[in-house]
């Protein structure tokens, strides 16, 4: 049979079976699959140094040379594994190019969720014997959960629109399809390839076999977070609602005061959560978060005359926050994996460690200088390493809100101790109380680095935010 396809990619995700796919695909004489080949903190597999010869480095300088050294392998139908997280410069490559298979691997998104909660607790990714399994029981965070939703829902309907207008089709393979040799071997067909398996791989084991609510610690938060949603829709992922881009998740909503919280990710989140709850007088976890768009317009009927907004914070105060928190440091909340690739990949000057005394002044101003740098290029899409929420520009957060339904405020840190007593007072609050005063950066502010070379580069990162808001240059 002759080949249909050049190569082929495996659109998956964690923990929806894509090492027992690809494990199964190498079986069939002429195919190769070369793991992760495009994860920004890795090439194919954590330990390995090149595919084909192409380095990360090489990778990484021109994503297209992996792709045409995969497809060049003489007598191979190569391909490689790609989630959502991966370079975003592929995903265009691939999906404009019909000589490229698209095989589409789907999972339950609560059995794909709790198996990566216990992989996570357990640090066992993968089972070859059963006698070496360890047992865990994952922790349910509804919150978490809903972004984990959101975010299948996103690619997952990118990829099916995308075919659709283009007019090609993929491969689509559930959790459960697996199993079946026929299956398997009706994707092989698909491929053009004339092998046949007689049987599966039996070297990779399921780790968790049991039902997915007698996995978890707390059902009864499973069975209220999932009230909200269409759980008939959960086990076919491609036909969810799409994701509008508003990050719904993330509102936050009184339970007493009629206020919705919009958040944009890198401003005074705490502080205005904070607030929040004490004008509501509950603890900041007694307000309403994680809901869906479902449970969201649910909140707006059952509140008329409610208040929606949201919050600016200077650009180059909130990217210098978000370096801190997100990069240089590394307790909570930091971006672990990112922040490694940025030391290992991009040459970030930053500690391995947390920074001590010997992280000096001077050290922290080249650093974040850099990580300006790596933005630029970040953000124009030209890096494996996804654009986060953190330091995507604020534009086009409001430009996401706006699908949805846009804040009525749009509020300035700066202006917070007015502005929110307020607004508070408008919907009947007479003792409004006062916002905190966000706490400034460690292990150095911002003022104590800044000069004009920074300010020229972060009004060239974010010009944008400043000609859509009108930004001042920053001052201490």
């Amino acid at each position: 049979m002759t080949a249909a396809f050049d190569y082929f990619i495996v659109f998956a995700e964690m923990r929806t079976g894509s090492n027992f796919l690809e494990t199964n695909l190498n079986a069939f004489d002429g195919v190769s699959c070369h793991g992760e080949a495009f994860n920004p903190h890795f090439i194919g597999y954590p330990n390995s140094d090149n595919i084909l010869g192409v380095t990360q480095d090489m990778r990484e300088a021109d994503p297209a040379r992996l792709i045409k050294q995969i497809k060049a392998d003489p007598g191979v139908l190569g391909g490689f594994r790609y989630f959502h997280d991966h370079d975003p410069r592929v995903l265009d490559l691939a999906l404009e190019d019909p000589r490229c298979a698209k095989i589409i691997l789907t999972r339950n998104p609560l059995d794909s969720y709790v198996s990566w909660k216990i992989a996570r607790a357990t640090g066992q990714w993968k089972l070859t014997d059963v006698k070496r399994r360890k047992e865990a029981k994952a922790r349910f965070d509804a919150a978490e959960f809903s972004e984990h939703v959101e975010a299948l829902q996103d690619f997952q309907i990118t990829l099916l629109n995308r075919l659709q207008k283009s007019g090609q089709t993929g491969f689509y393979l559930a959790y459960e399809d697996l199993q079946s040799v026929e299956v398997m071997n009706g994707l092989a067909r698909w491929l053009g390839v004339d092998a046949q398996l007689d049987g599966l791989d039996e070297g990779l084991k399921r780790q968790n076999p049991a039902p997915v609510m007698s996995k978890v610690e707390n059902p009864d938060v499973v069975a209220e977070a999932l009230a909200g949603m269409d759980r008939f829709n959960l086990g076919r992922t491609p036909n969810f609602e799409p994701r509008r881009g508003p990050a719904v998740p993330g509102y936050v909503a009184g339970v007493v005061t009629p206020l919705l919280y919009l958040p944009i990710k890198g401003g005074p989140e705490t502080e205005v959560v904070t607030w929040m709850a004490g004008l509501d007088k509950v603890a900041p976890e007694g307000l309403i978060t994680a809901m869906n768009q479902k449970q969201l317009r649910q909140w707006k009927r059952g509140n008329p005359g409610f208040r929606s907004f949201t919050v600016l914070r200077h650009p180059a105060a909130r990217v210098h926050s978000v370096f801190c928190h997100r990069i240089l440091q590394k307790g909570a909340g930091s971006f672990g994996s990112i922040r490694e690739t940025l030391r290992r990949q991009f040459k970030l000057p930053i500690p391995k460690g947390e920074p001590d005394t010997s992280y000096s002044k001077a050290d922290h101003r080249e650093a974040f200088g850099q990580f300006l740098t790596f933005l630029q290029a970040n953000l124009a899409g030209q890096t494996s390493v996804r654009i986060s929420a953190d330091w995507a520009s604020q534009a086009q957060a409001l430009a996401g809100f706006a699908e949805l339904g846009a804040p009525d405020l749009v509020l300035r840190e700066d202006e917070l101790q007015q502005d929110l007593p307020t607004l508070a007072q408008r919907l009947g609050r007479n003792t409004p109380g006062e916002i905190s005063v966000s706490q400034p950066d460690t292990p150095y502010r911002l003022d104590e680095i800044w000069d004009a070379d920074l300010e020229k580069q972060v009004r060239t990162l974010y010009q944008r935010d400043y000609v859509t808001f009108g930004f001042a240059p920053w001052r201490s």
